[in-house]
């Protein structure tokens, strides 16, 4: 694959070029990429001014008294997301060193479930006077995990009831979906419930932004939005939930839906100034940045598991026939390419777990011997933590500090490390913790082959691939050859990808994938001593994850409830005003 600065500098591209721009948890990436072949020409990030809002509101959208936030809420500023357009896209072009008028098609990627409540014409709530200090009005992230107790009811209800949809999800749906944050929406702000016209994942928002027409993609729809066999859950369902969500559905969520790789619309004169690209090229459908990671590593065939790992990891895969994995995202049809059962898992906290604890679970001394070493905290870590011997650390952990979304799919769950004592050192730990991951991911691995649903291929995307110790933790974890994909901007060029079949280059995903996706990178091979250690090791893995998780001790959930309890009681100011604010009650 070319070199993306000796491409810019000395081989100027007139080729037709699209750009793909992926959305992550903190900054917005957009990648240039050549048609005829794939090859990433320039790229360019923008970080989001207001990251992830957790707390209290920002002074600069809410005011000076801006509300705060209760835990479990992660939310960001929609602004945000357009900066990435007049930011990211220009500078990507002028890195590339291509004309612009070179570009055809322009696609985008986000994270999900991220909703934003919006009016008729797609203005955020939060953008309005009225709801600038009202956190209801903020675009929800993927990890707002808030509406956990929204999500048990619908859980509840749809198993007593029976509905035929809920085992496409492996029978449980998760807190961070459409339905559990739009039943928060209702009944701890009604007003801005009211006031909202659409509910929208923002990887159709931002689209809209783009062509001017809001067009929902097949993915977010079916994977997020319970969108299964041409129909959504019943309005009688949805009032069973609360009488005033009953027409949810028709009045807030049902949208004209799109499928992947077809054409939204066109860049309309607004977007064009916005990214310096020409009026009326190609806007593709959106996607979710794991879903469209697919086509960029090539895996667009049944069994090829692809894993997106970052702050978490999301887990697809095709499959020629429908089967029900039990705390699956989703079984959706059509939901990676059209044609096959798209499959989706996921773990929670993944990269987020290992920096969680570089910056509260060690010492000064480490922080400063690996910048006398030249390297970053994570590196020096890995470095110490390769020298063990698999288990000479003593230790197992679960890797639930944001929840478990598979298989559990239960945000209440929190995360652990048995076996410590006062030998215990930071990179026994931080072992223990990549190990964990590692053994979440064998879980899910598992529950398709139980399931049905045969894994052959094990790749993977994402940041953290640079980690060598961790893929070889990952390999001989699962026992899965696993291989790298040869791109750093894998859900970008995946994006790219579609825009260019949605811009004609290409008849459809498949074929576009077979000529743009990127080459494999890195194998790493199962080492077989390895893989019988970890056997042993998972196994005490499992015996905790299904002792804390399924039921037999719930001291997790309890904890939980006691620290809402606590805080609470500790701010009685500020849950008073969050009370008059937001609607919400105690």
């Amino acid at each position: 694959m070319p070199d993306a600065l000796t491409t810019s500098s000395s081989e100027p591209s007139h080729d037709p070029c699209v750009i793909g721009v992926d959305y992550g948890t903190l900054s917005g990436r957009a990648v240039v990429v050549r048609v005829r072949d794939g090859a990433e020409l320039g790229s360019a990030v923008h970080e989001y001014a207001h990251a992830v809002v957790t707390g209290v509101l920002p002074r600069d959208t809410a005011g000076d008294d801006g509300a705060r936030l209760p835990g479990e809420w992660a939310l960001q500023v929609p602004n945000d997301y357009r900066d990435v357009l007049r930011t990211a896209v220009p500078a990507a072009v002028a890195d590339a060193g291509i004309d612009p008028a070179a570009v055809v098609g322009i696609a985008t990627d986000f994270t999900a479930c991220t909703m934003v409540p919006v009016t008729a014409d797609g203005t955020p709530l939060n953008e309005l006077a009225a709801f600038a200090n009202r956190p209801h009005a903020y675009v929800k992230l993927w990890r707002h995990h808030a509406a956990q107790g929204q999500a048990d009811r619908i859980n509840r209800l749809a198993a007593e009831r029976g509905e035929d949809w809920l085992p496409r999800y492996g029978g449980l749906i998760s807190s961070e979906w459409e339905f559990a944050k739009g039943l928060q929406l209702l009944e701890e702000d009604p007003e801005a419930y009211a006031a909202m016209d659409h509910w929208v994942e923002a990887a159709d928002w931002i689209v809209w932004q783009l062509c001017g027409r809001y067009v929902r993609n097949a993915c977010t729809a079916g994977y997020k939005g319970i969108y299964q066999d041409g129909r959504y859950p019943s309005e009688e369902f949805l009032a069973a939930l609360n009488p005033d969500f009953k027409d949810f559905v028709s009045s807030k969520l049902e949208h004209t839906i799109g499928r992947l790789g077809d054409a939204a619309g066109t860049l309309t004169a607004e977007a064009a100034a916005w990214t310096g690209l020409p009026e009326g090229i190609a806007v593709a459908v959106g996607n979710v940045d794991a879903h469209v990671t697919a086509p960029a590593a090539k895996a667009v065939e049944p069994g090829q598991l692809v894993a997106i790992m970052g702050t978490s990891t999301c887990h697809v895969m095709n499959g020629s026939e429908l089967r029900e994995v039990p705390g699956m995202c989703g079984a959706v049809d059509g939901g990676i390419v059209p044609g096959l059962w798209g499959y989706e898992a996921g773990q929670s906290g993944v990269g987020d777990i290992f920096g969680w604890f570089t910056r509260h679970g060690v010492p000064p001394e480490y922080h400063q011997a690996a910048k006398d070493a030249g390297l970053g905290i994570h590196e020096y870590l890995t470095e110490l933590a390769s020298r063990q011997a698999i288990g000479e650390h003593g230790l197992i952990a679960l890797d639930w500090h944001s929840g478990n979304r598979s298989v559990l799919v239960d945000h209440e769950l929190s995360g652990m490390v048995v076996g410590q004592t006062l030998a215990t050192r930071p990179e026994d730990t931080y072992r223990a913790l990549l190990e964990a991951t590692a053994f979440g991911t064998r879980t899910i691995v598992d529950a398709f082959r139980d399931a049905g649903v045969p894994v052959k291929e094990f790749i993977v995307a994402g940041g953290l691939l640079k980690n060598r110790l961790l893929m070889q933790i990952y390999a001989d974890a699962t026992g899965l050859p696993l291989s790298t994909i040869g791109s750093e901007q894998g859900p970008a060029l995946g994006s790219a990808i579609h825009a260019a079949v949605a811009a004609g280059a290409y008849a459809d995903i498949r074929e576009a994938a077979a000529a743009m996706g990127a080459e494999p990178g890195e194998v790493y091979t199962p080492i077989p001593e390895n893989a019988a250690a970890y056997d042993e090791l998972f196994q005490e893995y499992r015996t905790l994850h299904d002792y804390f998780g399924r039921g037999s001790n719930d001291v997790m959930h309890r904890l939980k409830a006691i620290q809402r309890k606590a805080a609470q009681a500790a701010r009685p100011g500020a849950g008073v005003a969050a009370k008059a604010t937001v609607g919400v009650s105690a």
